[in-house]
């Protein structure tokens, strides 16, 4: 466990990015059942209607849980710098979660919007980590 713990801050990330989708699929699920939607249906796609928002939050999350848990794992395993892995989680934490508030309040356009480059900021890092896990594997 000692070689991990310099990874506590990309490790904590991961589990704080995870716990945040998990309470997203009760809060979605609350929402599209106020609506009379069956488990597992989607809410129609508009982006004004709340349930609609919360889904897509969630379903991003599902989404990019794997590929944040894949980039930083391997780069942890792999013995990357522990100061750029942890600095490109933590930022990849904090890009989901600005993400999710301006999902969730409705901040923006659908597209283009300030959204989009919370997205790209957090696929930038994840990308970033991937590299250096490969770098350091080879």
């Amino acid at each position: 466990m000692e070689s991990f713990a310099a990874y506590a801050p990309a490790l904590a990330s991961v589990a704080i990015f995870a716990v945040v989708v998990m309470l997203f699929s009760p809060l979605s699920a609350i929402q599209k059942g106020k609506q009379g939607l069956a488990p597992g249906a989607e809410p129609a796609a508009d982006y004004s209607d709340l349930a609609y928002r919360l889904h897509r939050v969630f379903e991003n999350g599902t989404d990019t849980l794997s590929i944040f848990v894949a980039t930083a794992g391997v780069a942890i395993l792999a013995g990357a710098s522990p100061f750029w892995i942890n600095l490109l989680a933590e930022l990849t934490l904090a890009s989901r979660l600005i993400m999710i508030f301006l999902h969730v309040a409705a901040v923006g356009n659908p597209h283009n919007g300030p959204r989009s480059f919370a997205y790209v900021g957090g696929w930038f890092c994840m990308l970033v980590m991937a590299i250096l896990g490969l770098v350091a594997l080879l």
